[in-house]
C-alpha cells in the first residue's frame, strides 16, 4: 500500500524516474548493432591442402586421411567431413554452438602439426586454414573487369594486393578470387620436336631449372666498402626463356624456342569468370562465423574508396552482390510493423475507455517500456535484428496490458464517484498482485526454451530477454507510472458511466449482457463445457501431430547460389560455353539484377553462380517461383543441369564444401563398393518422388580416366623407372610448375605441359618419351599400355568413413517432414542393405533434434508456468484453472497454421510458447477477482466466478484486442522478411482468436468444477474425522 502512495504521490520523482528509463534507451539504441538473426552459426573451420597433379584417390588416400585421423581427436566437433579432388583436399570441421572458435583454431593448428610427418613430401606448402565454411554463402562480391588489362593481370591485382587488403578488415575471414590464375611463363612442348632432337621433358625441367636460380652470393669487402654480389642468375621474360640452351645436339645446342613455344599466360588456363558484361575477376569475401555480417560489410565499404585508388584508373572494381540490403529492408519491415502495433494497441484502449486523457497514459506508458528495453539488449550486447524487434512487436501487446489492467480498474472507480488520488491508489492496489502475476508467469514461459536446447535457446535468446526485459520494465511503469499519471490526469467522472450506452460503449455493453445470460446457462450445464475441454485436448494432440512440419521458414533473401553441373567427361572448353549459355539466359531474367560466375580449377564439370534478384517490391514473383521458372527455362540444355540453392540467414552447418541444394543427406559405409552401387539407385529413385525436386549427388564415379598399365619386366631390362616414367607424364599433362619468378610483392610460376594441340585426346600419350640410361628414345608406348575407364572426380568421407552426399530442395507444396518421411520410404522400399547407412546433416539434422525437443520445451514451458503460479497463489488448484486456458488457444494457433498453409516452424513454436503467457491473463483476472468476492463478499464459489467475469469482461477484452492487434501487423505486412514474421503472427492470432470464444466459458466452468472438487474432499475429510472421533 505505502509502495504505490510513494510514486503517487511524488509526480516528479516518478515523471523523471520514466525520463531516466527512456533517455538510457534511446542513447542504447543508437549503439546496437544490426543483423539479421542473433548470431547462432555453428563454429566452422575449413583446413585446405594441395599437392598438384595427385589423383583425387591419391589426395583422400596420402594427405586427406592423416589428416582426419590427427583432426577427429579434437575435442568438441560435431561433424567432419571431406573432399579431395584433382590435386586438392578440403576438410571441414563444424564443431558445437558452445565451442570457441580461437581455442578450436588453436587445436586445428596443433593437429595440422601433429599429422605433418605423416604427410607426402611433395607437396608444395603446409595445409592451412580458416575460420569459415568455405562453402557458406559470401557476405559481398567484388569484380574487376578493364579493357586494357587481360584476366590474368587482374587476378595478379586482386590476389596480391585487393584480397590482402581486404582480410585485414576485422570480420572478414576469406577472400577467395576466382576467374583465372596468377600470371605465369607458360612453355608448352612439342613432342615431335622434341624427338626429332633427342630432347627429354626431364631435360628442359633441369635446363629450366638451372637457368633460373636464386641463391645468395655473398659481398666482398675492401679496406673502406662493402659490395654486395649481384649476378643475372633469374629469368624474367619469356622471351628470355626462348633463348635457355636445353641440350646439345652434334655439337650445335637446342634452345628452348626450338622444341617449345613460351609465351606470358596463366597459371591454369582452365579456369575462366564472368559477369554480366563479360569476363571477370570476382572477389568472394566471406565472414568469420562470429562477424557482423552488417558491420563487416560496412567496414568493407568504407575501404572500396582507397582500394579504388590503389589501383589502375582503367580498371573497374564493382560491388555486384552485396547481403546488406535485404537484410535491411527486412528490419526496416519489422520496424513498421512494431510502430503500427503501438498504434493499434492505443486505438483500441481509446475505443474502450473512450477518454483521451486516459488513452494519453499508456500512449506514454507503452514507448517507455519498448525504449527502455534497449538498454538491457545493449549490455546484453545483442542486435536489433528480425526476432528482437518482432519481440518488441509483440510486447506491445503485453505492455500495454499491465497498463489496461491498472487504468480500467482506476477508470472503473472513477466512474464509481471516487476522487482520482483514492481511485489511483485503490485500483493500483486491488489488481498489483495480478499484474504481477501475469508478468511472472509470462516471463517463466521462456526459461526451458532457453535452457533445454542448446540451438533453440541461443537462437532466441534474444528474443526471450528482449521481450522479459520489456514485461519486467513494463510491471514498473504500470505500478508506478501508470497511476501517478492517473490520479493527476483523470477527473472523477460518476456520469461518464452513461457512455457506456452510446456508441461503441453501447456494443460493448450488450456483448456484456449477452456474455452474462449465456455464462449464466453455462455455469449450470458444466458436463458439456468440459466435455468440450476435454475433446479441444484431443484435437490439439490430433493437429500436432498432423500438421506438416518444418525447421525454419525459407527466406526470400534475393540472392541465389546456383551449380552448373555437367558431365563428368566434358572439357573446360566445352564447360566453359554451357556456363557462358547459363549465365545468359539467368542474366536476361527481368527478375535477375546482378550475375557473376565462374568454372574451371580443381572441378571441370562444376560452374559457380551467384546472382541477385531485384528487390522484393521491384518483383511480382518471390525467391521459389523465380528458381522453379529458371530450373524450368533451362532443364532441356543436354550435358548439364543447374541446381539453386537460395541464401539464408540462419546458417545450419553441415553439407561441406559438394552440397548443391539448400537440403543433405549422407549415405555412409565402409565398404565403398558398397557406396558406388547404392548411390545412383537411390538417387534415381528419389528423383521421382513428388516431395523432392533438385536431387542431386556428389557421385562422379564417372568421370574418364585414362589407365596405365607399366610392363615393369620390361622397363627393368629398358632401365626406366616408375618414377621416370610417372614423371615424363607430369611433366607433359600436369601443368606443373617448375620454376619461380620473384618479385617484389609476389612470386610467379614457369609452368611447363605438352602444347594444346598435341594434348586432345589419348593418342597424345603416343608423342611422349623417355631417355634411358644409354641415350635411347622409348616412347611410352612401348612399355605402357592404356585403356579409357570410369574414375571418380573427387572422393569424399564423413567422420572416418566413405561418404556420398545427395542433396535435395523440397518441392511446392510439401514441407520438411514430409520429404524426410519420403526419403526414409524410398531407402526401405529400395531394399538398401544395413551396411549402407543414412544420416541427415545441416538444416535437416537440425530439424530432426528440434523435434526430439520440442514437446519437452512447451511441456517444461507449461510446468514453470504452473510452479510460479502454485508459489504466488499458495494453490495446488487454482493453477491448473487458470491453465486451462491453453488448450483452446493450441487448438486456434494449429487451425490457423493448417488454413494459411504455414508448416509448424521453430518461429510457430515461439507463437505457441507466447501464448501460453498470453491467454492465461484472462484466467489470472477472473480467478484473483473471484477469489477477492468468495474471501470478502462471502459469495459463493458460482457467485463470485460469474461477478468477476462480468466485472473483468472489459479488461478481459482489452487485453485480448491489444495482444491480437499488436500481433496483426506480423501477418498483414508483406514486405521483406515475411516469411519470418507470418508463422509468429498467425499462431499468435489464431490463438487468441479461438481462445478468447472458449476461455470465456471455459475458466469459470474449471474454476468450478474444482472449487465442487475441493468441497467434496473436504466434506469427505470432515465426515471420515467424525466417524473416527471417540464418542
Amino acid at each position: 500500500m505505502k509502495f504505490f502512495a510513494l510514486f503517487i504521490q511524488r509526480p516528479v520523482a516518478t515523471t523523471l524516474l520514466s525520463v531516466a528509463i527512456t533517455l538510457f534507451g534511446a542513447v542504447s539504441f543508437t549503439l546496437l548493432p544490426v543483423s539479421p538473426l542473433p548470431q547462432v552459426d555453428f563454429p566452422v573451420i575449413t583446413v585446405s591442402a594441395s599437392m598438384p597433379g595427385a589423383s583425387p584417390e591419391t589426395m583422400a588416400s596420402s594427405v586427406t586421411t592423416p589428416l582426419e585421423r590427427s583432426l577427429g581427436r579434437i575435442a568438441g566437433i560435431k561433424e567432419m567431413s571431406s573432399s579431395s579432388s584433382l590435386g586438392f583436399s578440403e576438410i571441414f570441421l563444424e564443431f558445437e554452438l558452445n565451442r570457441d572458435i580461437n581455442g578450436a583454431a588453436r587445436d586445428v593448428q596443433a593437429a595440422i602439426n601433429a599429422a605433418e610427418s605423416l604427410l607426402p613430401s611433395g607437396m608444395p606448402s603446409r595445409p592451412t586454414y580458416h575460420k569459415a565454411n568455405l562453402s557458406s554463402a559470401p557476405i559481398m562480391i567484388l569484380t574487376l573487369t578493364s579493357d586494357s588489362y587481360d584476366e590474368g593481370q587482374l587476378y595478379d591485382i586482386a590476389s596480391t594486393h585487393l584480397a590482402q587488403k581486404i582480410s585485414q578488415i576485422e570480420g572478414v575471414s576469406q577472400v577467395n578470387v576466382a576467374g583465372s590464375s596468377l600470371p605465369a611463363i607458360r612453355v608448352e612442348l612439342n613432342p615431335n620436336a622434341l624427338f626429332n632432337q633427342g630432347v627429354s621433358l626431364d631435360d628442359v625441367r633441369e635446363a629450366i631449372n638451372k637457368a633460373n636460380v636464386r641463391r645468395p652470393t655473398g659481398h666482398v669487402d675492401t679496406d673502406k666498402q662493402s659490395w654486395q654480389i649481384q649476378t643475372n642468375d633469374e629469368i624474367k621474360q619469356a622471351d628470355n626463356y626462348a633463348s635457355i640452351i636445353v641440350h646439345y645436339r652434334n655439337g650445335s645446342p637446342v634452345r628452348l624456342k626450338d622444341v617449345a613455344t613460351v609465351k606470358d599466360s596463366v597459371e591454369d588456363t582452365r579456369a575462366a569468370g564472368m559477369s554480366g558484361n563479360g569476363p571477370a575477376i570476382a572477389l568472394i569475401i566471406r565472414r568469420e562465423s562470429s562477424a557482423n555480417i552488417i558491420e563487416t560489410i560496412k567496414k568493407i565499404r568504407a575501404e572500396l574508396p582507397a582500394l579504388r585508388a590503389s589501383i589502375p584508373a582503367n580498371i573497374q572494381l564493382n560491388v555486384v552482390q552485396d547481403r546488406s540490403p535485404p537484410i535491411r529492408a527486412s528490419l526496416y519491415e519489422v520496424e513498421q510493423a512494431l510502430a503500427v502495433a503501438v498504434a493499434l494497441v492505443i486505438l483500441v484502449v481509446f475505443l474502450f475507455l473512450r477518454s483521451g486523457r486516459a488513452t494519453l497514459i499508456p500512449a506514454i506508458t507503452v514507448p517507455v517500456s519498448l525504449i527502455g528495453t534497449f538498454t538491457a539488449m545493449y549490455l546484453c550486447g545483442f542486435s536489433l535484428n528480425n526476432l528482437s524487434l518482432m519481440a518488441l512487436t509483440i510486447a506491445t501487446g503485453f505492455v500495454v496490458d499491465d497498463a489496461i489492467v491498472v487504468l480500467e480498474n482506476i477508470s472503473r472507480h472513477l466512474e464509481a464517484g471516487l476522487k482520482p488520488a483514492q481511485a489511483a491508489l485503490k485500483g493500483v492496489r486491488e489488481v498489483g498482485f495480478t499484474v504481477l502475476a501475469m508478468s511472472l508467469s509470462l516471463v517463466a514461459v521462456f526459461i526451458p526454451l532457453i535452457l533445454i536446447d542448446e540451438l533453440l535457446g541461443r537462437l532466441f535468446l534474444d528474443f526471450a530477454v528482449t521481450l522479459a526485459t520489456a514485461i519486467g520494465i513494463s510491471l514498473l511503469v504500470s505500478l508506478t507510472l501508470t497511476p501517478m499519471m492517473c490520479a493527476h490526469l483523470l477527473k472523477s467522472s460518476p456520469e461518464k458511466s452513461l457512455k457506456k450506452t452510446r456508441g461503441f460503449g453501447k456494443v460493448l455493453l450488450r456483448l456484456q449482457q449477452y456474455y452474462g445470460r449465456s455464462l449464466k446457462w453455462i455455469l449450470n450445464h458444466t458436463r458439456w463445457v468440459l466435455l468440450t475441454l476435454v475433446g479441444v485436448i484431443a484435437l490439439n494432440v490430433w493437429l500436432y501431430i498432423s500438421i506438416p512440419k518444418t525447421f525454419f521458414p525459407r527466406q526470400d533473401t534475393g540472392q541465389l547460389i546456383g551449380f552448373v553441373v555437367a558431365d563428368q567427361s566434358i572439357s573446360f572448353q566445352a564447360m566453359r560455353k554451357k556456363m557462358e549459355y547459363f549465365m545468359g539466359v539467368i542474366n536476361a531474367d527481368p527478375t535477375v539484377e546482378n550475375i557473376t560466375g565462374f568454372t574451371g580449377g580443381n572441378s571441370i564439370n562444376v560452374g559457380f553462380i551467384f546472382m541477385g534478384l531485384k528487390p522484393l517490391s521491384e518483383r511480382t514473383e518471390n525467391i521459389e517461383q523465380v528458381m522453379t521458372r529458371l530450373r524450368k527455362k533451362l532443364s532441356h540444355e543436354p550435358g548439364a543441369e543447374l541446381y539453386l540453392i537460395p541464401v539464408q540467414d540462419l546458417s545450419s552447418g553441415g553439407g561441406g564444401g559438394n552440397a548443391k541444394s539448400i537440403y543433405q543427406f549422407t549415405l555412409l559405409s565402409d565398404d565403398f563398393s558398397e557406396l558406388r552401387k547404392w548411390t545412383p539407385i537411390i538417387e534415381k529413385a528419389l528423383k521421382k518422388v513428388p516431395q523432392l525436386t533438385g536431387i542431386n549427388s556428389d557421385d562422379d564415379s564417372k568421370g574418364s580416366e585414362l589407365t596405365i598399365t607399366y610392363d615393369r619386366d620390361l622397363m627393368a631390362r629398358l632401365g626406366i623407372s616408375v618414377a621416370q616414367a610417372n614423371s615424363l607424364l607430369g611433366n607433359a599433362f600436369g601443368q606443373q610448375p617448375i620454376s619461380t619468378i620473384y618479385q617484389p610483392l609476389n612470386q610467379y610460376k614457369v609452368v611447363m605441359e605438352v602444347a594444346p594441340e598435341y594434348n586432345q585426346d589419348a593418342s597424345s600419350l603416343e608423342k611422349i618419351f623417355v631417355i634411358n640410361k644409354e641415350g635411347k628414345r622409348i616412347p611410352l608406348s612401348y612399355f605402357a599400355s592404356w585403356r579409357p575407364t570410369n574414375a571418380p572426380l573427387d572422393v569424399y568421407h564423413q567422420g572416418l568413413s566413405a561418404a556420398s552426399m545427395i542433396s535435395f530442395d523440397i518441392a511446392a507444396g510439401y514441407t520438411m517432414s514430409d520429404a524426410t518421411r519420403a526419403i526414409e520410404r524410398t531407402m526401405t522400399e529400395l531394399g538398401v542393405p544395413s551396411t549402407v547407412r543414412l544420416s541427415f546433416t545441416g538444416a535437416v539434422q537440425n530439424f530432426e533434434e528440434s523435434q526430439r525437443s520440442q514437446l519437452l520445451v512447451i511441456l517444461a514451458a507449461i510446468i514453470t508456468v504452473y510452479l510460479v503460479l502454485g508459489v504466488l497463489y499458495e494453490s495446488y488448484i487454482h493453477p491448473l484453472t487458470i491453465l486451462s486456458t491453453l488448450p483452446s488457444a493450441g487448438v486456434g494457433a494449429l487451425l490457423a497454421l493448417e488454413i494459411f498453409n504455414t508448416p509448424f516452424s521453430l518461429i510457430a513454436m515461439i507463437g505457441i510458447m507466447l501464448l501460453i503467457g498470453i491467454v492465461k491473463k484472462n484466467a489470472i483476472i477472473m480467478v484473483d477477482f473471484a477469489l477477492e468476492a468468495q474471501r470478502n463478499g462471502r459469495l459463493s464459489a458460482q457467485e463470485a466466478i460469474f461477478q468477476a467475469s462480468l466485472l473483468r469482461f472489459r479488461p478481459i477484452m482489452m487485453t485480448t484486442l491489444s495482444a491480437l492487434f499488436g500481433a496483426l501487423p506480423l501477418v498483414l505486412n508483406n514486405g521483406d522478411g515475411a516469411e519470418l514474421r507470418h508463422p509468429l503472427g498467425i499462431t499468435i492470432v489464431g490463438g487468441l482468436v479461438m481462445s478468447q470464444l472458449l476461455t470465456l466459458y471455459t475458466t469459470p466452468v474449471v474454476y468450478l468444477f474444482f472449487d465442487r472438487l475441493r468441497e467434496k474432499w473436504h466434506q469427505r475429510r470432515v465426515a471420515k474425522f467424525q466417524r473416527i472421533k471417540p464418542s
